[in-house]
């Protein structure tokens, strides 16, 4: 990730020219889903998965709630891009242009400094990845999602959008697995502690682009693990579509944390979908930072379904001038004692909408569960608005359920009261939502909370000018 004094906002927005070895046309049919596969090499079973998923893509509408899609064109997106480079686990054999990128992201340092290991992919492919030999002779598997295939066949078929993320999930998985591409795929075997964070960094470069890159982790049982993923995308003019998809299996007794900044550019529909299914004993962390993108509709899920599993959640969005944020966090409790809290902040500005929409669902079995909502939202002008959709459905007596929410603005007399000590007006709003957001600050590593408050501190900046 960039560092912060050297960073502004054309790190991000600005794109490259590096030329591609191949993109499909724009729009999507049968012939770009096998064309996708071929160049791949992917086993028959992969294939006729994907097209299964296609098939239920034609038959499915674009969901009918949350922000309006109407601005995404399906058929002039380009699916497939493949940059002109081979994935490499050196930088120095990265094409210049593209390790540039990378090089101004910060990626390369931060794996010198505080990673165990990275990968980094560019439009549709990996174009580097490493891990440190000492997770390496421990049994820990780091690899691109699509050599995985290739190298780890079985283990990928058992995992691979089956259990956590079926195929017919939505309109967008079924998207996703028609045409995915790259992405990480982690296997931590039982007993064994990845003591530092491992980063995937996906970036967007093609105009009118789509990225659908895979995320597949596995922490066998009593292992543990922190997991970073940064995004990022460069502004155009054309639309473009981020629908990524994230399948984390949490074994007994198992801990990951899963970090997640993303930082798309105002053209990009951000429609992720991310799950976690967790057994006795096991514990999920996510902790999100979204921004950047025109519309996002991200909605974390953790499926409880082993006795004293855990789910704990904390996330900020940011929307400003003609963004939308709807992001929020479900959880489903379906074993005994499990336990979940969902901590959401958002902030608004301009006329941005930053909507929390979350669901709680205790089932019959989860007898002695617990769960905790609370939603903060800071507005920080007349303009700004905030909404709240939470669902909570309890289906047994012996569960406890809370919620909270609170909506404040950015008032006269706080801004007024610091700039009496000195500070300008810009400076005085900085720290108020610097203090908004330091418990998703202080959660995350150092080097990543520099980067989200500088981040934030951009949005807001920008968003005003």
């Amino acid at each position: 990730m960039a560092r912060g004094k050297f960073m502004d906002r054309s790190v991000y927005d600005n794109h490259s020219l590096h030329k591609g070895k191949f993109q499909t046309k724009p729009g999507l049919n049968r012939e770009v889903v096998e064309e996708i596969s071929k160049q791949k090499n992917e086993p028959s079973w992969m294939l006729a998965k994907r097209l299964r998923a296609f098939e239920l893509y034609k038959q499915t509408p674009l969901p009918n709630w949350g922000p309006s899609l109407d601005g995404l064109d399906l058929e002039k997106i380009i699916y497939f891009s493949r940059p002109d480079a081979d994935e490499s686990t050196t930088w120095e054999n990265v094409p210049d242009d593209i390790r540039d990128t990378f090089d101004k992201l910060g990626i390369p340092e931060a794996e010198k400094q505080a990673l165990g290991g990275v990968g980094a992919q560019y439009d549709s492919d990996m174009v580097y990845h490493n891990l440190k030999q000492d997770l390496k002779d421990k049994g820990v598997i780091f690899e691109n999602m699509d050599t995985a295939l290739q190298e780890y066949p079985d283990l990928v078929q058992k995992y691979f959008m089956t259990q956590c993320i079926p195929i017919n999930d939505h309109k967008f998985i079924m998207l996703h697995a028609s045409v995915w591409s790259g992405g990480t795929f982690i296997y931590v075997p039982k007993g064994v502690e990845v003591e530092l964070p491992l980063q995937a960094y996906f970036r967007m470069n093609m105009q009118a682009g789509g990225q659908f890159e895979h995320t597949l982790i596995i922490a066998d049982e009593g292992s543990k693990l922190t997991y970073i993923e940064g995004c990022s995308a460069p502004r155009w003019n054309a639309s473009a579509l981020h629908a990524g998809g994230v399948e984390i299996f949490v074994h007994k007794g198992a801990q990951v944390k899963y970090i997640s900044i993303e930082n798309w550019s105002k053209n990009t529909y951000n429609l992720n979908t991310k799950r976690a299914l967790v057994d006795a004993h096991g514990t999920i962390e996510w902790l999100n930072g979204n921004m950047g993108s025109g519309v996002t509709m991200l909605y974390p899920c953790s499926i409880l379904r082993g006795e004293y599993a855990r789910s704990d959640s904390l996330g900020i969005a940011f929307a400003g001038e003609g963004q939308e944020q709807d992001t929020g966090s479900k959880v489903i409790h379906v074993a005994p004692y499990t336990k979940s809290t969902i901590s959401a902040k958002s902030i608004s500005q301009d006329n941005g909408i930053s909507s929390y929409r979350g669901l709680v669902k205790i089932t019959p079995k989860a007898i002695g569960s617990e769960s905790h909502i609370v939603c903060d939202a800071l507005l920080m002008n007349d303009g700004a608005k905030s909404d709240t959709y939470p669902v909570m459905q309890v289906e047994t007596s012996d569960a406890q359920i809370g919620h909270e929410a609170r909506v404040g603005k950015v008032g006269e007399e706080e801004v007024f009261y610091l700039m009496s000590r000195g500070m300008t007006e810009g400076e005085a709003r900085k720290m108020i939502v610097n203090g908004f957001i330091e418990p998703v600050v202080k959660a995350l590593p150092l080097e990543y909370a520099i980067e989200l408050n500088r981040l934030i501190e951009l949005e807001i900046t920008d968003s005003a000018t």
